[in-house]
């Protein structure tokens, strides 16, 4: 279906959740310029609150995370992100509307039903949300009844599920155990409780997979009827991410085997009546995030591809990162630090970058060639970038139509790296980012 061309899928690239990238972040940008930004907040505002922690840590997972086998720890951190919330709730205009939460991590189920609940209340009483839209991310392996009881009476409309495969060997192999009926049981109880879009995570490239074990794993999403379905390939980047040591690099697939499991993944979810969202995500028609792609109002955040129209998303808990039009900032990443900085009632932004108009320009035309697989191109971005994309228009992977660029059917695995040349951050950084597929 798709061309594999590997000199040109050879440079590692972002995956283009901001621009600038979080690579760009400095120390000379963070909770002075927040608060300036809260106060300056009109409009809808999107939260998303991080939660660090997970009962066991698998070793494939690049997320800022830890065992949440020491309650006092973690109590103390709820505390600070408790007072987080308080302090950003008075920075925040009362014009200021609350309407997505997003719950994040880690696992947010890696913390217990109570502690969730009286965070939810917190949200609830310093936001004054009124009926936002609340999506949360879950581990199969501790999606007990009592935590499909606490979504059920949270009101909990969206939920995402780390699957990643079906296969018991992977499993074993990415240290993440969790046999099929636990599964099935959990995605049966997120229906009871009212869940009305399941998303499952799956991922190709592991260690000694094979098209056979990718199909199985497909074909059991679709059979639970998965809303939502990304399908990411595994980056193994261990000189980053000190777990995945653990995991055998000799056993992982090659990148033209990768590359032939997304197009079969593709492939394969396109007839099964999924619309393809990007290369790797699909939803069923129905849904809102299917809907947006179709119509054109489909949007990229920290969170990936996401229908959220809203202009400004804020960052909760430790690593969390804030979205303002002309600012990107993150908190502290260290849960310690944190902490402490919380405790003296000072946010714990310490990073970031001031987005300017040229990263506004440039950021829409790589968000439109990603969301929408084409993108207006202003004449002096066409003189520097045609240059670099000269090999993927004699692949026939994107061409010009007037005053824009269009990405081509078979060059949809390509769209990330097409965009990159648009990125003048990557000229000197790109082997800082994972495989293009």
């Amino acid at each position: 279906m798709w061309t594999y061309h590997p000199e040109l899928l050879a440079v590692p690239v972002p995956r283009y959740t901001s621009f600038p990238t979080a690579a760009e972040f400095g120390e000379g940008v963070g909770a002075s310029q927040l608060v300036s930004a809260l106060e300056e907040t009109k409009g809808e505002v999107s939260l998303y609150v991080h939660i660090p922690f997970c009962e066991k840590i698998c070793w494939y997972c690049g997320c800022n995370t830890s065992v949440a086998n020491l309650s006092d720890r973690v109590a103390s951190y709820l505390d600070a992100l408790h007072r987080e919330i308080a302090l950003v709730s008075e920075l925040l205009p009362k014009t200021a509307r609350i309407a997505r939460i997003a719950f994040g991590g880690g696992s947010p189920n890696g913390i217990s039903p109570v502690a969730f609940v009286r965070l939810v209340d917190e949200l609830t009483l310093h936001f004054a949300a009124s009926s936002p839209v609340i999506s949360i991310e879950l581990d199969p392996r501790t999606l007990t009844p009592e935590w499909a009881e606490v979504i059920a009476s949270v009101g909990i409309s969206r939920a995402s599920m780390g699957v990643q495969t079906f296969a018991p060997a992977l499993q074993t192999a990415i240290g993440r155990v969790q046999p099929a009926a636990m599964i099935e049981t959990g995605t049966a109880m997120l229906r009871s409780a009212g869940v009305g879009s399941i998303n499952f995570d799956l991922m190709y490239g592991l260690p000694g997979q094979t098209l056979a074990d990718l199909r199985d794993s497909l074909e059991r999403t679709v059979a639970l009827g998965a809303d939502r379905i990304a399908l990411f390939g595994y980056a193994h980047v261990p000189h980053l991410i000190a777990r995945q040591r653990k995991i055998d690099a000799a056993d992982l697939p090659d990148a033209q085997a990768r590359f032939a499991m997304a197009a079969f993944g593709y492939l394969f979810l396109v007839e099964a009546g999924y619309v393809p969202i990007g290369f790797d995500h699909f939803a069923k028609p129905g849904d809102a995030i299917a809907q947006a792609a179709l119509s054109g109002r489909l949007h990229r955040n920290f969170q990936g591809f996401t229908e959220d129209q809203a202009p400004v998303l804020v960052g909760l808990g430790a690593s969390a990162i804030s979205s303002f039009p002309g600012l990107l900032v993150q908190n502290e990443k260290n849960t310690g630090r944190y902490r402490m900085m919380l405790s003296q009632d000072r946010l714990s932004a310490d990073r970031g970058i001031l987005r300017g108009a040229e990263d506004r320009r440039r950021g829409k035309v790589i968000e439109d060639l990603l969301c929408r697989g084409r993108a207006h191109i202003d004449q002096d971005l066409r003189r520097e970038a045609w240059p670099m994309l000269a090999p993927y228009f004699a692949a026939g992977l994107c061409e010009g139509d007037g005053d824009d660029l269009v990405i081509a059917p078979d060059g949809l695995p390509y769209a990330r790296s097409i965009a990159a040349r648009f990125d003048p951050y990557r000229r000197d950084s790109l082997r800082r980012f994972s495989s293009a597929v």
